[in-house]
C-alpha cells in the first residue's frame, strides 16, 4: 500500500523521467551553474537564506572581482537574454538571523536593485516563523530541493576535508565542514514545483505568474547520470494555519506513517531531532521484538548559540527516550566527525525507510517544522526491485562518506552483519562516527527541553510554553499507545 497520498500525506504526486541525488554543496553548486546556462525562459528560486556573493567554484582565495559568484551569474544571464524571466524569493528573516548573515540577504535587495533580476524579500508568515523552503526551477523541466541554501558558508565536498581553504568566505575566514543534500528532478515533478513557487510568490507579492512557455530544450547538466528513472515524485509541504489558511502537515503524516510501516532500517540524516512526536513513534517500533533499526545522524553541536541553548538541549531528552526504548538494541545516534576529529555540521534533511521510500527535503525533525514554519521536500516510493537497489545504494553512500568507505563497502558489511547499525558499529574504527550525548548539566536546560523553548509546534503555542508542553504531551502519549 503506498504511502504517499495527495491530500495527506503530499501535496501531489507528479512524474520525473531522471532523479539524482546530489551529495553535499560542491555536486549541488556545480549542477546549479550547468543548468543555469542552459535557462531559456525561467529561472525561479526559493530559499530561507541567499547570498549573491556565494562562489560556485571556489579555489581558496576570495576577491571581488570572482566570475563565479551566483550574483554575478544570475544578473549576467538576465541581461544577455531578455526572455529569461529570473526571480528570487527569499524569507526576510529576521534581525538577529539577519546580523548573523552580515545583513544578507536583506543587503541582496540592493545587489539587485534596478536590473532585470526580480528579488524580493517574503515576510508572509506569523510572527516567529520563517519561510524554509528551498527550491530552484529552470524553465519548469528541471528542479532542486533540499536542504542547501545559496550562501557562502554552504560549500563543501564529500570528503569534509579538515583543512580546505575552498570553504573561503567573503570575510576570508573558512567556515566548518558541512554536509548537504539536495535532488534533482525533471518533468513533471519539476514543473509542480514551479506551480510551489507561483503560489508563494503570488500569496507574497499579489501577482499571479503563469507558468513559462515552452521554449524546448533540457536543462539537466550533463555530467550528472539520474539515479532513478521514470519515478513518480511526491511534493510534500508544512504551511502554518495563519490569516484563515488552515495549517497544511503533509510532512509530518508522511514522517510517521513511514516510521509505522518500516521492516527492517529507519535512516534519519538531520540537522535538528527534538520532535517528541518523532521521539514516540520510534520508541513504540524499538520496543517491538522484530521492529526496524534506526540510525541518526545529526549534527554534534550546533553551530549557534540559540540552537544550542533550544535544539541540542531538547535533542538530548529525545535520545534519552529511545535510547530507553531500545531494549534490543537497534538504536543508535552519531554525529560526524572529520579524520582529525573536527565536527562536521549536518545539515541535511534526509529519511530513507528500508529501501522503499526516500525523502529529501528542507524540514527538520523538530516541532516547527511540522506546523509553524513553511517547508517543502520530495518524496519517492521505490516502483521495482531496480528502484530499491537504488533507494538502498543512496543511503549506503550517505553512511559511507561519513566513515570514509564507499557505498558498496557498506553494503557488503551489511550483508555480512545481517543489519546497518552493525555495520557501522563494525566499521567505525577510527571513531569518525561519534555517539550523541544526551545529558543536561542544568535546571534551565531540562526546562529548556521541557518546554520546547524556541521550538514550537504551531501558531497557536507559539507564545504558550505551558500549551505547547500539554498538547505535545498527549500528542505523543497518543502515539505510544497506539498498537500496530
Amino acid at each position: 500500500m503506498t504511502r504517499l497520498i495527495p491530500g495527506e500525506t503530499c501535496w501531489r504526486k507528479a512524474r520525473a523521467d531522471r532523479v539524482a541525488f546530489l551529495i553535499d554543496t560542491e555536486a549541488y553548486f556545480t549542477a546549479v551553474f550547468e543548468a543555469l546556462q542552459k535557462a531559456r525562459r525561467s529561472i525561479l528560486l526559493l530559499g530561507w537564506g541567499f547570498d549573491p556573493r556565494t562562489r560556485l567554484f571556489p579555489d581558496g582565495k576570495d576577491g571581488p572581482a570572482d566570475p563565479d559568484e551566483i550574483g554575478k551569474i544570475l544578473l549576467d544571464l538576465a541581461c544577455a537574454r531578455p526572455d529569461l524571466d529570473v526571480r528570487l524569493l527569499i524569507w526576510k528573516s529576521a534581525l538577529p538571523i539577519s546580523a548573523s548573515q552580515q545583513f544578507f540577504p536583506h543587503k541582496a535587495r540592493k545587489w539587485f536593485e534596478n536590473t532585470p533580476v526580480k528579488f524580493r524579500l517574503d515576510d508572509h508568515v506569523p510572527f516567529g516563523a520563517c519561510h524554509h523552503q528551498k527550491v530552484l526551477v529552470i524553465d519548469d523541466r528541471l528542479a532542486f530541493c533540499g536542504g542547501g541554501d545559496i550562501s557562502v558558508d554552504r560549500w563543501d565536498s564529500p570528503g569534509h576535508l579538515d583543512d580546505d581553504q575552498r570553504r573561503i568566505m567573503p570575510d576570508q575566514d573558512c567556515h566548518a565542514p558541512r554536509h548537504e543534500v539536495m535532488m534533482m528532478v525533471d518533468g513533471q515533478a519539476a514543473a509542480a514545483l514551479g506551480d510551489l513557487f507561483r503560489e508563494r510568490w503570488r500569496l507574497a507579492e499579489k501577482e499571479t505568474l503563469a507558468p513559462p512557455l515552452d521554449a524546448g530544450g533540457d536543462p539537466w547538466p550533463d555530467h550528472v547520470p539520474p539515479h532513478l528513472v521514470g519515478a513518480e515524485v511526491a511534493i510534500g509541504r508544512t504551511v502554518p494555519a495563519w490569516k484563515k489558511h488552515p495549517m497544511v502537515d503533509e510532512i509530518l503524516r508522511l514522517t510517521l506513517d513511514c516510521i509505522a510501516k518500516a521492516k527492517r532500517t529507519i535512516y534519519l540524516e538531520n540537522q535538528y531531532f527534538t520532535s517528541p512526536l518523532v521521539a514516540e513513534a520510534l520508541a513504540r517500533r524499538l520496543g517491538e521484538p522484530d521492529g526496524p533499526e534506526v540510525l541518526l545522524v545529526t549534527t554534534g553541536q550546533a553551530p549557534s548559540w540559540f540552537d544550542r541553548l533550544t535544539m541540542d538541549r531538547a535533542r538530548g531528552a529525545m535520545v534519552w527516550r529511545l535510547r530507553a526504548a531500545d531494549i534490543f538494541g537497534r538504536f543508535r545516534a552519531f554525529y560526524p566527525t572529520t579524520r582529525a576529529g573536527s565536527t562536521i555540521i549536518v545539515h541535511s534533511k534526509v529519511g530513507v525507510f528500508d529501501d522503499e521510500v526516500v525523502r529529501v527535503g528542507s524540514a527538520n525533525l523538530n516541532n516547527r517544522s511540522y506546523g509553524f514554519d513553511t517547508e517543502c521536500e520530495l518524496a519517492i516510493e521505490a516502483a521495482d526491485e531496480g528502484q530499491r537497489r537504488q533507494v538502498a545504494a543512496f543511503r549506503d553512500r550517505l553512511v559511507g562518506h561519513f566513515l570514509g568507505y564507499t557505498g558498496d563497502a557498506i553494503a557488503k558489511a551489511t550483508a555480512d552483519h545481517g543489519s546497518l547499525v552493525r555495520a557501522v558499529d563494525a566499521l567505525n574504527r577510527e571513531g569518525r562516527m561519534a555517539p550523541i550525548d544526551p545529558s543536561r548539566s542544568s535546571a534551565f536546560a531540562e526546562f529548556v527541553a521541557a518546554y520546547h523553548v524556541g521550538d514550537p509546534s504551531d501558531v497557536g503555542d507559539s507564545w504558550r510554553l505551558a500549551k505547547r508542553r500539554e498538547r505535545l504531551f498527549q500528542e505523543a502519549r497518543a502515539i505510544g499507545g497506539k498498537r500496530g
